[in-house]
């Protein structure tokens, strides 16, 4: 295995899929790209987590105003490389993507030709899985390549 993609969100559980899936990508010297897809405009404005990976929250990283489309690529560019920076690794590649999330990550997965997906599953239940669907669900149905998926959970918070 040569490529691993690894896809983040801004919950507070990404720092545990990106190291972990950063921890697979160099055991296998494999060359590492985080994904982060900008998928529902209105999901940016209503944000209230708690630090991850230095930023204080992100509703106050004082980057963002939930104006443009552009403006929310622009934060998921220097959210990326904050990862990057956090991760100490200079070779890490990074990759923005808008649309469905689950449609996103594969289309990454394809274009780049992974060999490897690392996602996290929030392991959402009823209702919430029913509203917000499951992303990690999509992906392991319509992926061509393998998934390496990290359970995560509200209060696995760091």
């Amino acid at each position: 295995m040569k490529k691993v993609l690894i896809a983040i969100d801004y919950n507070p559980t990404a720092q545990k899929i990106a190291e972990t899936g950063y921890s697979l990508a160099k055991s296998m010297n494999a060359e590492i790209t985080l994904v982060h897809v900008v998928a529902d405009y209105t999901y940016y404005s209503s944000l209230d987590y708690s630090p991850i990976m230095g930023f204080d929250s992100f509703s106050t990283m004082g980057m963002v105003q939930t104006n443009t489309v552009v403006e929310l690529e622009k934060a998921a560019h220097e959210y990326l490389e904050k990862t990057k920076k956090h991760l100490g690794d200079t070779s890490i590649k990074t990759l923005v993507k808008d649309g469905d999330s689950g449609d996103a990550i594969i289309e990454a997965s394809n274009d780049l030709e992974a060999d490897v997906i690392v996602l996290g599953s929030h392991s959402r239940k009823g209702l919430d899985k029913i509203l917000m669907g499951s992303v990690a669900e999509k992906v392991l149905r319509h992926s061509k390549v393998p998934l390496f998926i990290i359970p995560v959970s509200e209060k696995e918070k760091k």
